[in-house]
């Protein structure tokens, strides 16, 4: 689609970056996703977003995944699955093989949670989430150090078992990426990356009793 030509729609701002980098060649193929949290059913802007990433896909003779963000047992369903399945099938896309599970890679993401405490940039942490706000800081102040920041690395490997392993009550602890309390982000001040939810998951059952954190 050309904007040189005055009978054509003009191509808005998302699809003017995606022809340009195809033209220039930066990238060769265009892949999109749809990725909801199956929590509920979807809305307006839900169906803006399916309908903006499946369409470039198809636009581009390409391909959009539909994956699944079930990261929190305790409000995912199977049914919310199967229906945003349905309402992405109403509007007219198909992700054919492409359907992924955040669940998929538990596994995986547990894998990278142990080596992110072996490199020192995770650890355990048992302020409760009231503190944390606490020691976050503002906007304009930045934060404090959790004095269970500096625990050694044997030790976070220890506790994370035992979070693991059902060992620990939920809302005791949670595992959090060493990153910078001062960070002008205040997002980036040492986030919660894995907690305790003991809550039987819509795929995986009663496998897991810790979840990563899906943003």
């Amino acid at each position: 689609m050309s904007t040189e030509n005055s009978t054509e729609k003009p191509l808005d701002f998302i699809r003017q970056i995606i022809a340009r980098d195809l033209k220039s060649g930066k990238h060769k193929r265009i892949v999109t996703r749809f990725p909801p949290e199956p929590n509920g059913f979807l809305h307006i802007g839900h169906a803006k977003s399916i309908c903006l990433n499946f369409g470039i896909a198809r636009e581009n003779d390409s391909v959009c995944h539909l994956r699944f963000d079930d990261t929190n047992p305790g409000k995912e369903s199977t049914e919310y699955v199967e229906a945003i399945k349905n309402d992405v099938r109403w509007l007219g896309f198909s992700w054919d093989e492409h359907l992924y599970y955040a669940s998929d890679y538990f596994d995986q993401l547990h894998d990278f949670a142990v080596q992110l405490i072996q490199l020192g940039k995770a650890y355990v942490c048992h302020l409760d989430s009231e503190e944390m706000r606490d020691y976050r800081g503002t906007l304009t102040e930045p934060g404090k150090n959790s004095p269970y920041r500096d625990r050694t690395v044997e030790e976070n490997l220890a506790l994370f078992s035992q979070m693991k392993n059902g060992e620990l009550p939920e809302g005791t602890c949670a595992l959090r990426a060493k990153i910078d309390m001062a960070s002008p982000n205040i997002l980036m001040r040492d986030p919660v990356i894995y907690r305790i939810m003991k809550t039987s998951h819509h795929r995986t059952g009663d496998k897991w009793c810790i979840y990563p954190m899906y943003d």
